[in-house]
């Protein structure tokens, strides 16, 4: 009976976060749905992003992509941004999920914090500066000569990307690693006055405007292009086109841009929504014993937090890795381009016969003709969009 009496008196003066070394022990013994999530589901996105995007970048990058078609320019930096930000979420998850220490040390969180964020930016502005171009080139077609083309598609990616990296910067002030938690968590100072706090601030002046509201400018910027499509379609001129090409372009355009936009909007918003949710789960008490941190109300809310924002992220980070997959179900054009790398630029003469024939003498553009006269089939994929 003393011996329990000892053992109980001194179970209760130990930190939870000294029988839990970190975060992750902590949550994969009292937050397991969570946890399982988040190592069964992610490395999916990462097979899938890691040959994708690449592939997507070969191809949007490519010359006969690229020429007279700036929309690809977009879709390229889009390709090698979401590459990269599934390259720093490998690292994120292997510390997160698996516990290795890989950032949370000292002077190794802030610039981690810093790169991981300059993607996360860079990919919904890249989609808004593409879907406005898109919007331009479709419902204001005379100023597509001079604005929608290659050369101005390049600067303003340019401009994205120093932008966002501007953005990213004010994260090496906020994160800081704390050693007591063995985390990468908020800098005292820069959560100090609550609401009133500088991540609080930043996080309603900066992060909720790119990642929550920008979705929902892109998805109107869609609906005023489907809008004009549909106008268009009414008045014979996408089937005079389509008389001159293959008639099945146009849906897949817009089969595209439906795809693309809603996968966006639904796994942005979504995530941004259960982020920012964090400050109203505070951590519990942590001289508790385990059974008393299972029973008491404040960490109990924040384990059921967790789990839900835990599924929630795995879910969201899918359209950082699936573009391609989009690409390639909705766009012929992509989809050729996809067989020509298989067979090794033609080199694979058995396979080769599933694209020789059709690809041979096309040229592709989403958006801008740049001045040219394109051929029948470009104008029937001039609605195509995608992020």
């Amino acid at each position: 009976m003393n011996n329990t009496t000892v053992l109980d008196n001194v179970t209760n003066t130990t930190s939870i976060f000294q029988r839990y070394p970190g975060f992750t022990a902590l949550f994969e013994e009292f937050s397991p749905t969570g946890t399982l999530a988040e190592r069964v589901i992610p490395p999916v996105w990462y097979f899938v992003g890691f040959v994708g995007n690449p592939v997507s970048a070969v191809i949007w990058f490519g010359r006969r992509m690229r020429r007279n078609n700036s929309s690809a320019i977009y879709l390229g930096s889009l390709a090698v941004s979401d590459f990269v930000f599934l390259l720093l979420h490998l690292l994120y998850h292997l510390h997160t999920t698996w516990g290795y220490d890989i950032y949370n040390v000292d002077k190794g969180c802030e610039p981690f914090m810093f790169f991981f964020y300059i993607p996360q930016y860079l990919s919904v502005i890249l989609v808004a500066a593409f879907t406005v171009e898109r919007y331009t080139a479709v419902c204001h077609p005379f100023l597509k000569e001079k604005w929608c083309t290659v050369r101005r598609a390049c600067i303003l990616v340019i401009l994205c990307v120093t932008f966002s990296t501007a953005l990213a910067s004010v994260q090496i002030y906020i994160w800081t690693y704390q050693p007591e938690y063995n985390a990468c968590n908020l800098r005292s100072e820069a959560a100090a006055g609550g609401d009133k706090s500088l991540w609080a601030i930043w996080n309603w002046a900066v992060d909720i405007p790119i990642l929550g509201v920008l979705p929902l400018v892109v998805l109107i910027f869609n609906a005023l292009v489907l809008h004009e499509i549909i106008k268009l379609s009414k008045n014979g001129v996408i089937t005079r086109q389509q008389g001159r090409g293959s008639g099945g372009n146009n849906t897949a355009s817009t089969l595209t841009l439906l795809s693309v936009s809603f996968f966006l909007i639904i796994t942005q918003i979504m995530a941004t929504v259960v982020t920012n949710l964090q400050p109203a789960f505070p951590i519990g008490d942590v001289m508790l014993t385990d059974t008393q941190v299972r029973a008491d109300p404040t960490w109990t809310r924040l384990f059921t937090y967790m789990d839900a924002r835990k599924i929630t992220d795995v879910i969201s980070i899918s359209h950082f890795a699936c573009y391609f997959v989009i690409y390639f179900l909705t766009g012929k054009h992509f989809r050729r381009e996809v067989f020509f790398l298989a067979t090794c630029q033609g080199r694979l003469h058995f396979l080769d016969r599933l694209v020789a024939k059709t690809r041979k003498g096309e040229r592709y553009s989403m958006v801008s003709s740049n001045g040219h006269t394109l051929a029948t089939d470009t104008c029937t994929t001039a609605f195509t969009t995608t992020m």
